[in-house]
């Protein structure tokens, strides 16, 4: 864990963070944990906001930490496949407490994603030069 290793963390919590942290790390982890190994094209897919850069990035950060294991096949095209460790599916009734969290949530601060997706659609339409 050389990437975390010249850190200093106050708490657990700090680490906690650092390790599943960020806009794209969690999706990445449900997505492996919740519906199995993948492909890089694969979990490009999932999240199509995601640059490539990042995929990469966030994939590597997670396998340097021991989250992700990354399997690279002998084979022409090559074929790499990501997977949660051990240790990273140890994260997954987190990541079920904070799904269930933020639903419970939206529904009680009546947020609506389908309305909202619906309303930034149609102001990009209305502001296109």
């Amino acid at each position: 864990m050389s990437r975390l290793q010249d850190k200093v963390f106050n708490c657990e919590k700090e680490l906690t963070l650092s390790v599943i942290g960020g806009k794209w790390k969690m999706l990445i982890l449900w997505h492996l944990g919740k519906e199995g190994t993948k492909r890089f094209g694969e979990l490009k897919v999932l999240m199509p906001e995601i640059t490539q850069r990042m995929l990469v990035n966030q994939l590597r950060e997670l396998e340097e930490d021991l989250i992700v294991k990354r399997e690279v096949y002998p084979v022409v095209p090559p074929k790499v496949e990501y997977s949660l460790t051990e240790q990273g599916r140890t994260l997954m009734p987190i990541l079920d407490a904070m799904y269930k969290w933020g639903k419970d949530y939206m529904e009680t601060i009546g947020f609506n994603h389908i309305e909202q997706q619906q309303s930034i659609k149609e102001n990009s339409l209305l502001y296109r030069p």
